[in-house]
Formats: C-alpha cells, sequence, structure tokens
C-alpha cells in the first residue's frame, strides 16, 4: 500500500510573528499553534467499516480501515487519519465544471477510491461516525506509524479552524467560552491519496462563496507547480443549475467588514526598504468571527497592531500551504479582536510595519514587487486614500491619487535631506500604489486631463541587447580568414520615448471618454517598471520598460509584425483599465476577464480605426493561439471557458491563461459589438463609432456601476438592454444564449454553407439556404452575417441569421444580381481558422 506520508507534499511550518515574542497572553498565538502541530490521540483508534461523511454534492465512504483521530483543542476533535479502503463521489453541477473536472482526471464525475485519507474539521466527525467504530488492537502502531504525517498536514488548516474557535477563546467581556454556536460554519477538509490520480484535496466550507471545491498540487512539463483546481462551485449553483458565485472562493470570508478610509505614511529607503503606518477606519458588515484577515507581504514585518488606540493580538506569515490563500499567492496577516464585533461597529486599526519589499533592476530603476501587498488590505474595495511618503531628495515617487501640499506637522522624518509627497484619491478606488525611480519626466494633456509619463535613461539590467552580426569590409586581412565581428547596438533609453507614450495614452483618454464618459481622476501618471508585465491602477500605470521601446527597437530584438502592434496598443490598453478594472470591478474572479478583455478590445477599437489590417493581424493571432496544440495534443482552448479566471492557470496548460483572458475574450466583445452594429444597420466603413449599440451600453455600464463590481450576467444583461429587435432570439431581448454557448463555452467552430439557392422574387431576389456549424456543442446558437456578392463584385449584408445547433434554414430577400452567398467573409465570428 502506498503511503500518503512518502509522496504528499511536505508542509512546512514558518514561525508566525504575534505582538508578543515570548508568547504571553497571545492566546489566539496559542491556540493557532495548537491547531497546527495537534497529533493523533493513542486512545481513540478504532476500526470503521461501512462509514460514511456526507457533505452537499460530496460523499466520502470508509468501507472498511483504521481511523485514529487527533488530541483535543479546547474540547474538541478537529482531525482524523484514515488507513484502508475507501471510495469518494463528488458531482459537479454543471457542463462547466464537470468540462473542468474531466480535464484533470479524466472523469466528468469525481469517482476515485482511496487507500490514506487526512481529514480537518471543525464539526463532529467523530460522532457522525461513531455507529460505525469498533474497538481495535495495536493502536498505538497506528499511532507511531502516521503520527509525523498527521502533525505535518494539520499546519495547513490552522488559521481556517481559528476562526471557528477564536470565539472560545478569552474576551473582552467575558471569560473563556467552553461551548459555542458554529451551526451556520461548517469546514471540512479531506486530502486523499487516490489508487489512480495520486494525492488530492477535496473541501467543503459553509463559509465560502464557492463552499465545494477539490484539487491537486502538481507540475507542469516546464517544472513550475500549480495548484490544478479540478472544480469548484457553489451550492445554490448545485442546486439550480444555473448562475454563478458573487464572490471568489475565499476560504477565509472572515469578520466581514468594510475599509472605508486608508491613511498610510511610508518612508521609502531605496533600493529595497519602506516603513509604514497604516491606519484603517473600517465598518462592520457581518458578525461572526474574531479573527480578521488582511493580505500583506510576507516580506514585511508587524511591529504592532492597534484597535481603537489599544494593542490587540496578531498573527503574520504563518504557514499556508495547502490553503486556498497559499495558491492564490496571497500573504496575510491575521488581527484577533477582543470580542465579537457587532454589526455597525465603526473600527480603527492602526498597523506598523517594514521590510523590504523593493529590489534595484538597474541605475535608479526600482521594481515594487509587494504592489499590492505593501499595505494591509481586504482585496480589491472601494475606500479613500490619504498616502503620504518620505524618500530621499535625487529620487521620484508617483502614487495613485492627486499631490497636495503635505503640512509640516505631518512631515515623518522632517530633515536629512528627505523629501515628503502627500497624494489624495479624488474619489474611492479600490487599490493604492506607488512607484519610484530616478525619472525624467514629461507631460501631455488629454482635455483638461493632465498627462504624467516617468522613464529612467536607462533599462534594467537583464533587457536583452539586440546584437547584429557583420562582415568587417576592411582590406587590411586579404586572406579572407578573419571572423565576423558581432556588432551590439546600443540598449535602449526609455526617456528617450515617453513622449510617444505621453501622447499615446492622452489620446487613449480622450478617445475613451468620448465614448464611455469622463475620465475618472483628475490626472494618470504612467510610470516605468522593470520586466514584460504592465499594470493600469486608479490614476497610475505601471508600464513596462518595452513599452517604452520605438518600433525600429522592437525590430531590432526581433519581435514578430503582431507583438509590435499589441506593444504599440499597451499605454492605450492600461488607460483603458481606467474605466474597466478600476472604475467598474469585477464580482469574481469568474468576472476578472471582463476588465482585461474590455480593457484590450477599446485599445483594439483604436487600431482598427488607424490600421485595419494590423487589427485583423492581431485578431487572427489571437484565434491561431487559441487552437495550438501542446505535443499532447491539446490547445489552450480546451483549457476552459473566460468564466474560469485564474484557475486557467494551471499544470496542463501554463499559458492558456493569456490565451483565453486576452485572447478569446477579445473576440468575445468583436462577436458582440459586430453583430449588434450589424442589426443596426451601421456597417459603413469609416464611420465613428461613438453611437453604436455597443458603445451605448459600455458607457451605460459606466454609469450603472461606477464604484461598484458587475458580474458576467450583468453586463450581458445590460447589452441585452441595447439588442436592435433581429438579435432578439426566440423574441427574447436576452444574451443568455450567448452567456451559455460563448462565454461559458470553449468551441471555435467550423461554418459551411449547403444548398444554397438564389430565387427570382419580384424587382429582386430570394437566397436561401442551410447553415452547417461543425465542432460544435449541439445547442450551440451562433448569430452568422449572411452576405451576397453582387455583379460588380461588392458584398453586401443581408442579414443575421441564428445557427441553432448543427444545421439551420434560412431564408432572406436580396436586391438583384446576386451572384454568390457567403458567411461572415470579414471573420467577425470566433471560427477555426479556414
Amino acid at each position: 500500500m502506498l503511503r500518503i506520508a512518502a509522496i504528499c507534499l511536505a508542509l512546512s511550518t514558518c514561525p508566525a510573528r504575534s505582538a508578543s515574542p515570548d508568547n504571553v497572553n497571545n492566546p489566539a498565538q496559542d491556540l493557532y499553534l495548537q491547531l497546527g502541530k495537534v497529533g493523533l490521540d493513542p486512545s481513540r483508534v478504532y476500526q470503521v467499516r461501512e462509514a460514511s461523511i456526507d457533505r452537499p454534492s460530496i460523499q466520502i465512504s470508509l468501507e472498511d480501515g483504521t481511523i485514529g483521530f487527533t488530541q483535543d483543542v479546547m474540547g474538541h476533535i478537529t482531525g482524523a487519519f484514515f488507513e484502508g479502503y475507501g471510495e469518494i463521489l463528488l458531482t459537479p453541477p454543471d457542463e462547466v465544471e464537470r468540462r473542468s473536472m474531466a480535464l484533470f482526471t479524466g472523469m466528468a464525475i469525481l469517482e476515485e477510491r482511496f487507500e490514506t485519507a487526512y481529514f480537518r474539521f471543525n464539526d463532529d466527525v467523530m460522532s457522525e461516525l461513531r455507529p460505525d467504530l469498533r474497538a481495535t488492537e495495536n493502536k498505538q502502531a497506528f499511532v507511531d506509524q502516521w503520527q509525523t504525517s498527521a502533525q505535518n498536514l494539520a499546519s495547513g488548516d490552522a488559521m481556517r479552524l481559528l476562526s471557528t474557535f477564536s470565539q472560545m477563546l478569552p474576551a473582552a467581556n467575558r471569560a473563556a467560552n467552553s461551548g459555542f454556536d458554529n451551526s451556520s460554519d461548517r469546514f471540512l477538509h479531506a486530502r486523499l491519496q487516490g489508487s489512480k490520480l495520486g494525492v488530492f484535496d477535496v473541501y467543503f466550507d459553509s463559509t465560502a462563496s464557492e463552499q465545494v471545491q477539490a484539487g491537486q498540487p502538481k507540475a507542469a512539463p516546464n517544472g513550475e507547480t500549480f495548484y490544478d483546481v479540478w472544480t469548484s462551485f457553489s451550492l445554490d449553483e448545485a442546486r439550480s443549475g444555473r448562475g454563478r458565485a458573487p464572490a471568489p472562493p475565499e476560504k477565509l470570508r472572515l469578520g466581514r467588514i468594510e475599509t472605508r478610509r486608508y491613511t498610510i505614511t511610508t518612508e521609502v529607503v531605496p533600493p529595497k526598504r519602506i516603513h509604514a503606518r497604516a491606519q484603517l477606519t473600517c465598518v462592520v458588515r457581518d458578525t461572526g468571527s474574531r479573527i480578521l484577515i488582511f493580505e500583506l507581504s510576507r516580506a514585511l514585518n508587524v511591529e504592532s497592531v492597534k484597535l481603537n488606540g489599544l494593542p490587540v493580538e496578531f498573527i503574520h506569515n504563518p504557514s499556508l500551504e495547502g490553503t486556498q490563500l497559499a495558491r492564490q499567492g496571497n500573504d496575510f496577516v491575521a488581527v484577533v479582536l477582543p470580542d465579537v464585533p457587532k454589526v455597525g461597529e465603526t473600527l480603527s486599526l492602526e498597523f506598523v510595519y517594514g521590510g523590504e519589499v523593493l529590489a534595484e533592476a538597474g541605475s535608479g530603476l526600482l521594481y515594487v514587487g509587494a504592489r499590492g501587498t505593501w499595505y494591509p488590505n481586504r482585496g480589491l474595495e472601494m475606500a479613500d486614500f490619504d498616502l503620504q511618503f518620505s524618500y530621499p531628495q535625487d529620487w521620484t515617487l508617483v502614487a495613485t491619487g492627486k499631490p497636495v501640499a503635505v503640512a509640516p506637522d505631518r512631515l515623518q522624518n522632517p530633515g536629512g535631506g528627505a523629501q515628503a509627497s502627500r497624494w489624495l484619491s479624488d474619489r474611492p478606488i479600490p487599490l493604492a500604489g506607488f512607484n519610484l525611480g530616478k525619472y525624467r519626466e514629461v507631460t501631455a494633456r488629454a482635455g483638461n486631463v493632465l498627462v504624467e509619463t516617468y522613464a529612467t535613461q536607462g533599462v534594467e539590467r537583464d533587457f536583452p541587447s539586440a546584437k547584429i552580426q557583420v562582415i568587417d569590409p576592411s582590406p587590411a586581412d586579404p586572406t579572407g580568414l578573419r571572423p565576423p565581428q558581432l556588432m551590439v547596438s546600443p540598449r535602449p533609453s526609455p526617456a528617450q520615448n515617453e513622449v510617444n507614450v505621453a501622447e499615446s495614452a492622452a489620446r487613449a483618454i480622450q478617445y475613451f471618454s468620448d465614448r464611455f464618459g469622463p475620465f475618472p481622476y483628475s490626472q494618470l501618471a504612467l510610470t516605468q517598471m522593470p520586466g514584460r508585465d504592465s499594470q493600469g491602477w486608479p490614476g497610475l500605470v505601471f508600464l513596462s520598460s518595452y513599452a517604452f521601446l520605438s518600433n525600429d527597437q522592437r525590430l531590432e530584438l526581433h519581435f514578430e509584425p503582431y507583438r509590435i502592434l499589441l506593444q504599440d496598443s499597451i499605454p492605450a490598453h492600461e488607460t483603458a483599465h481606467q474605466w474597466w478594472g478600476d472604475l467598474v470591478m469585477w464580482k469574481s474572479y469568474r468576472d476578472q476577464w471582463l476588465s482585461e478583455g474590455l480593457a484590450n478590445y477599446c485599445a483594439l477599437m483604436m487600431l482598427q480605426e488607424k490600421d485595419p489590417s494590423g487589427f485583423r493581424q492581431v485578431m487572427e493571432k489571437y484565434r491561431e493561439d487559441l487552437i495550438a496544440q501542446n505535443k499532447d495534443g491539446q490547445a489552450p482552448m480546451d483549457a476552459g471557458p473566460v468564466t474560469l479566471g485564474t484557475r486557467l492557470l494551471s499544470s496542463k496548460f501554463p499559458e492558456a491563461y493569456e490565451a483565453i483572458s486576452y485572447g478569446r475574450s477579445t473576440w468575445l466583445f468583436h462577436m458582440l459589438r459586430t453583430m449588434m452594429k450589424d442589426a443596426a444597420g451601421q456597417e459603413k466603413p469609416g464611420a465613428s463609432n461613438k453611437d453604436e449599440p455597443f458603445v451605448r451600453a459600455l458607457k451605460k455600464t459606466r454609469q450603472q456601476y461606477e464604484g461598484r463590481s458587475i458580474s458576467t450576467k450583468e453586463l450581458m444583461d445590460v447589452f441585452a438592454s441595447e439588442l436592435p429587435a433581429s438579435l432578439r432570439y426566440e423574441g427574447k431581448s436576452s444574451l443568455d444564449w450567448f452567456l451559455d454557448g460563448w462565454v461559458n463555452g470553449i468551441s471555435l467552430p467550423k461554418l459551411e454553407l449547403k444548398s444554397a439557392k438564389i430565387a427570382p422574387k419580384g424587382t429582386g431576389v430570394t437566397v436561401s439556404g442551410t447553415i452547417v456549424q461543425k465542432d460544435a456543442p449541439e445547442d450551440l446558437v451562433t448569430s452568422v452575417p449572411v452576405y451576397a456578392l453582387m455583379n460588380g463584385k461588392q458584398l453586401v449584408l443581408l442579414g443575421r441569421v441564428f445557427a441553432d445547433g448543427r444545421e439551420s434554414s434560412f431564408r432572406l430577400p436580396a436586391p438583384a444580381g446576386v451572384r454568390k452567398i457567403e458567411l461572415d467573409p470579414y471573420d467577425t465570428v470566433l471560427t477555426r481558422p479556414k
């Protein structure tokens, strides 16, 4: 029998930092450490036969074996180890989740036998199993065999269990309570050694927005380790068969609070350190746990946390391996409240912390490594920010918000040659950040919006150089044996091209403002950042050094033509995020594609007007990337729909996230736009797109959802409100057919026309035929544009036909002179390449 101790991932325990290093008067820290190393109890080892642990959508059968339960923690059993024969059955609720499950396991429903299992729970599993437990011999031998494995595995769920049992800790207004009500808080984690699938996890968590999840850590062929989420869903979804959870499936939805305001004073000491004091004003929206979870980089050391001016206990950087937060890459600090907070209560929290979160990538060019976790936050939520920084005189610091004068009494580090700046948010924003460098600054304007661009004279040390091989033409070597010389082009200077970057962003601001409403902030700063990736934050863009290259420099680096076009569009893409992602946020990981897809497509709308052939080149590349097969014959399109979000990052498809979240999502918006424009009769080339139904829908989205989060279904409903009558499938003003088949689908069908006929009718003709959809689900609905090729070889749009299923017949009136019928000649539908 395989031993789980030999093959499971070792869960190392990182020392947790708390308010008191000697661990005096830190009951939560003591409880956390106890939960993280609890072992098996020799007096609680039993034979078990024909038992089961059942949770919604999950059935775990313990057919025959030995089970040992853990020692008490605050009078409760919180875990068990099983060896023997068992089986798990987990049924995903819909086609998307069943397809995801099949991708990783080869079966749409998880039905797997296992030989060993480690369980962690916060309810009374032992009582659930008690009728099927029998006395056994060799108890100590079982404990000796599995004790180390059980203790190693205990740390992974310690924080989740602490959230449950924290209400039993001594509180400000009462002594420790030995009993508590956790009827609405049920948690079960099973780590199983499957007979075919290896070690994998199954979770049930009633406090999570997606209560059921299964997955497995696995290495990709390139050696990178991913956590493959096989399935994740809410019980409401399982019961209804439709709809999506309103929030991401975070395990730790604890102490639900809303942060209204941040006041952060930070001393920046290049090239590595910061030291900060962050004051948060929070409002309690839902009560329950005494544990509040904040994201904060593990590179920072928390010195103190205060609540309403008084020190409180905290836990920072505990081991997170095996938990959902670890899979999402989040570091955190857990704050222990003195009592369960009351709904409507205002909390004033203060964090003092510091550490090394910066890195010098080149001369005067820093990498801010913890851009989203340099201050304690609860993820994306709208709040007001008051940021103040002190930093050396020869550096330039730029932050989210609008710069304002610094009052002398607020200087954190007056004198000593340091300078200070203060930045106030124009309006509530979802996150805040800063960038620092020895920059040169240029400005541009888009109406009354100031556009500032900051770049250094050089690039990062590991930036590639373009090498050109030439033969020295000198006649000094009559033998001709002199080897070729390598002429290395000079390294680029981003500062030399920052005027073009500023003007590009200014044009984008004007373009988007004309269509989606005014720019949301008073100014936009674009700052150079080392690396290939860029990010657009409210009023502040972290722009890759590559975005500052000229097209000639990109050619020297052997960029493909489509990449040059995309690099040229990056300032517009990140500017579009000021509307889509910063002003209008996404509700869950399933909706994050909206932000990237809209920002990307809005930038490409500008490219389409300027360079139609370049636009088609980029769109064709996105199509090709979706179907490019790996050595196993699988293509990125098989990884899942856009609504799987970050779950698309997996060992099966390490590159699928970009191909789908950027490529397919861009195609989906292009399909929506073109079919709405066609149906409205707006097909004139070169005409302004300000009045298109698609653009009107986006403007309406901004008006209805600015400062809020939007779901995929809500966005589709806004688009549906602008649907021309001819696009109402089955007479309904709804895009559910598009949502079900295309947004939650993965196919790239082939469209074929058969049985085409042209028959005279009056002064014109009638055209008819059958549209065939190949390589597509039977229920896929597609809006297909049907064109007529006229005598003068001009293509005329006759109308759009809903292709419903494999074959759909149509009949359309047409003018006289039709020579041929063509389907989608301009490639506006995401089909397989012809």
